[in-house]
């Protein structure tokens, strides 16, 4: 199978791209800097189109038999609603309605949080009704209708927040906190939290390309169990090496100063809980191989080697 991968240059992208080549596919893989890609003679390397404007996918979906859309735009500041708009759904509906043409299968993926913000109460599963809380997150459920409105083959896959070597922004900067020498006051913070696992990821995605069972679906994705932040933290730390304890605070303290700060979306992030049911996508037959503590301790080591270099 000859697969075309969008932001091929990102942090999921680099990965996705050698495993589609281990199990057998050939790439054509779309980046804004094509050069930057590892050149294999399986890999096709592309330019990907600027998707702030009109997109003419059709030469990029020439010749291929199946299409994972991860390109698109992060949370960051400076973007207005207009920007996530055009750059996520536009794009993506122009994408799905160009593979909609020859019946060229399409996986995109989305996000957790076109299904809810940065905390829940109760399992999540795809059956709850979405409630996205940023304009990021109601382009990507935008972007999802557009997918299904072009009437061709796909699957949509809702990844919780994704892990793994060569993570950045939130999860790095927890990294970095874990690591640090001194105690740190997260041991009373049982809260859980659904992740993902790169890996796992990564298979989901390999899965739904030979499932033509998944086709018309849309999946949550997340490892098989949540996990609560202060072991989340605590698996952080001891494979970052650090012997600091964590000291148990109340997390009551931490959110009465983040609501006086007006910090709501943080607190949220720390102190709530989101919980991801996968079950509907292990039914179908998807098997995560990597759980959240042994994931979390591998990118732990594996960041702590990079550093050492």
């Amino acid at each position: 199978m000859k697969i075309l991968i969008t932001g091929a240059s990102g942090f999921v992208g680099r990965a996705l791209v050698p495993a589609a080549l281990a199990a057998g596919h050939r790439v054509r893989a779309a980046a804004r800097s094509p050069a930057a890609l590892a050149i294999d003679p399986a890999v096709e390397a592309v330019r990907l189109p600027d998707l702030a404007g009109p997109v003419d996918w059709a030469p990029l979906i020439e010749c291929v038999d199946a299409v994972v859309h991860l390109a698109g735009i992060a949370h960051r500041s400076g973007v207005d609603d207009a920007g996530y708009d055009r750059v996520i759904r536009a794009a993506t509906g122009d994408l799905a309605h160009a593979c909609a043409r020859p019946g060229t299968p399409l996986v995109f993926v989305s996000s957790i949080g076109a299904q809810t913000g940065s905390a829940a109460d109760g399992v999540l599963t795809e059956a709850d009704p979405p409630r996205p809380a940023t304009p990021y997150d109601r382009a990507k459920l935008a972007a999802e209708a557009e997918v299904r409105a072009a009437g061709g083959p796909f699957t949509i896959l809702r990844p919780t927040l994704v892990y793994g070597p060569g993570v950045k922004a939130n999860m790095a900067a927890l990294m970095r906190l874990a690591a640090s020498p001194w105690p740190l006051p997260f041991g009373a913070f049982a809260n859980r939290r659904s992740l993902l696992a790169l890996d796992n990821l990564i298979g989901a995605i390999l899965f739904c390309l030979a499932a033509p069972a998944t086709r018309g679906e849309t999946y949550v994705v997340a490892d098989p169990e949540p996990i609560t932040v202060a072991d989340m933290v605590g698996a952080l730390r001891e494979a970052a090496g650090s012997r600091a304890p964590l000291l148990p605070v109340p997390p009551v303290v931490f959110e009465t100063v983040l609501r006086i700060a007006g910090r709501f979306a943080l607190w949220d992030r720390i102190g709530r809980e989101l919980m991801v049911d996968p079950g509907k996508l292990r039914a179908a037959g998807w098997r995560p191989l990597v759980d959240t503590p042994a994931g979390l301790a591998a990118m732990a080591r594996a960041n702590r080697a990079a550093n050492r270099r």
